[in-house]
């Protein structure tokens, strides 16, 4: 079939990576969210979502509670979904079908990165292994997003993951929450599915890179515990080096101190005074008078009297007094903000750390913002999160060239499909309190 030309674009032109082009057939917060970012930053994404076209979707992001919007099942859409998939152009396309196939192999053509998050063998199966989509695209990168990589034993390469086991495996619960006998502490986000999204999109950028210098494309392989394990500081290299078994050590950090949080009048604060010069400064500020604790392994070692002036001076004063304090002395005392403080937030707010936007199907919106910052090329929201096949015509006729009457062909025979809502917005109806300007 053929093809639309170089230059079909179908996303405005913005951010550093304009131009360049991203297929994403992931689904469930990881590889999906992987391609966000790199369309927050001007890439070009198509989002493929198999059967059924349709509620209970393929794709279970788009139905996570809580929901938006009003009516019947296209007219509510997940809070996740209205976040997590913004800027994309979304292809309803059934893979099972051989004429799904050849339509997904003209997408890889048109494509420089490829990312997908099934578990391993599953492409392979569909006839669609990495050989045989490089033999229709050489240069095209392809990330694999899976829980625990495509290779290693054979037996977990097919087990089950998500978040919160990914979390278990990588010994990152081992190390939350309180001693025993009190529990691990999970994050309280998906933070291990959202960590290996910004992993992806690294990972999917250096391998485009690098194919632009050699011509030849290559697969990268993203496992969700890996992810997360690399993270944990020098966890490994304390174990081999010294047999040291890290475990939860609550509030508190095992080799930082002060580095905690304290009850404030008001509420919660942190107090961060690891190094020798920020110590002596808080020592000065909250009138402890002893200098043996300027020396860091004294302190370590002599923790509860540290902890007891700082706790003391923290619940004789509120939440705004201890930070001007931190201010007054150039020290890290900061309250646990949560979302409604964020909001309000000066700072937050002059960085543009929450945006407003149109979704097709939730109406107006407001939620957070493009991070990082670029000078030239910024980031940007441009659309909201698509309705399934909202993408079909355009994506087929603009990007790959294909007639419309080929179009309606692959319609009627269900190798694509679409879920439109009911009303493409809902201007009538008003915005809640926390989602107004």
């Amino acid at each position: 079939m053929p093809h639309g030309g170089p230059d079909v674009r179908l996303v405005p032109e913005y951010g550093p990576l304009a131009g360049v082009r991203v297929l994403e057939s992931a689904r469930f917060v990881a590889g999906p969210w992987a391609a966000t970012y790199l369309g927050e930053f001007g890439a070009q994404v198509v989002h493929l979502e198999g059967p059924p076209f349709g509620p209970p979707y393929a794709d279970p992001t788009r139905s996570l509670h809580p929901l938006l919007g009003e009516g019947g099942p296209t007219d509510r859409v997940s809070e996740s979904w209205v976040q997590y998939a913004r800027n994309k152009l979304s292809v309803g396309l059934d893979l099972r079908r051989p004429r799904g196939r050849e339509v997904f192999l003209d997408l890889v053509r048109a494509s420089d990165i490829w990312i997908e998050s099934s578990r391993p063998g599953t492409y392979d199966r569909l006839g669609l292994s990495d050989e045989q989509v490089w033999a229709a695209n050489p240069k095209l990168t392809i990330v694999h997003v899976s829980g625990y990589g495509r290779t290693g034993r054979s037996d977990r390469r097919a087990a089950p993951s998500f978040d919160l086991s990914a979390q278990a495996f990588s010994g990152y619960l081992s190390l939350q929450g309180a001693p025993d006998p009190e529990p691990p502490m999970r994050s309280g986000t998906a933070i291990n599915d959202t960590v290996t999204g910004l992993a992806s999109a690294a990972a999917a950028l250096m391998g485009y890179v690098n194919a632009q210098r050699t011509g030849r494309g290559q697969a990268v392989d993203v496992a969700q515990y890996e992810v997360f394990f690399i993270l944990l500081e020098n966890l490994a290299l304390d174990y081999f080096a010294r047999g040291v078994v890290r475990g939860r050590y609550g509030r508190a950090h095992p080799r930082l101190h002060p580095y905690d949080v304290h009850r404030a009048r008001d509420g919660w604060v942190v107090v961060a005074a690891p190094t020798s010069e920020s110590f002596r400064r808080l020592r000065s500020a909250i009138g402890l008078d002893d200098p043996a604790f300027d020396d860091d392994a004294y302190r370590l070692a002599h923790r509860e009297p540290v902890d007891r002036a700082i706790a003391a001076f923290c619940a004789s004063r509120t939440r705004d007094e201890l930070e001007a304090v931190g201010r007054e002395h150039d020290l890290a005392i900061e309250r646990v903000r949560d979302i409604a403080d964020l909001a309000r937030d000066p700072h937050l707010l002059e960085r543009g750390m929450f945006v407003d936007w149109e979704d097709p199907v939730a109406g107006q919106v407001r939620g957070a913002g493009i991070a990082p910052k670029f000078s030239a090329s910024p980031g940007r929201v441009w659309r909201g999160a698509p309705w399934l096949g909202q993408d079909n015509d355009a994506v087929l006729t603009r990007l790959l060239g294909y007639a419309p009457t080929v179009v309606e062909e692959l319609r009627q025979e269900g190798v694509i499909g679409e879920a439109p809502p009911t009303r493409a917005s809902r201007p009538d109806v008003p915005r809640s309190p926390a989602t107004r300007p």
